[in-house]
C-alpha cells in the first residue's frame, strides 16, 4: 500500500513541477505549487502510518498550504492591479 502512495505522490509532484516550469500564468504556477505540496502531504501521511503522526504532519502541511495560497493569491491580485497582467514573462521590472 505504501509503495502505491509513493508512486501517486511522485506522479502528482512531477505534474506540479511541470506546471511550475512550463506555465507563464501566475495562477497556474500557484496551482502547481499546491499540487507539489499535496504530493508531499501524501508522503507524510503514508510514512506516518498507523501511529497518527502522519496525519498530524498532514494537517500541518494543509494549514501551511492554505496560508501560502492566501498570500500567493494576494500577491497575484496586487501584481494584476499594478501591471494589468498576471503573465510572469511580462513582469520584468525586477530583472535589472
Amino acid at each position: 500500500m505504501i509503495l502505491e502512495l509513493f508512486i501517486l505522490s511522485a506522479f502528482l509532484f512531477s505534474i506540479g513541477l511541470a506546471i511550475v516550469i512550463t506555465r507563464k500564468n501566475a495562477i497556474f504556477v500557484l496551482m502547481g505549487i499546491e499540487l507539489m505540496l499535496n504530493a508531499s502531504n501524501i508522503n507524510l501521511v503514508a510514512i506516518g502510518g498507523d501511529a497518527g503522526q502522519g496525519i498530524f504532519f498532514g494537517l500541518f502541511v494543509i494549514v501551511i498550504a492554505a496560508a501560502e495560497a492566501a498570500v500567493g493569491l494576494a500577491l497575484v491580485l496586487k501584481i494584476y492591479h499594478y501591471y494589468n497582467s498576471i503573465e510572469l514573462d511580462k513582469i520584468n521590472e525586477l530583472k535589472d
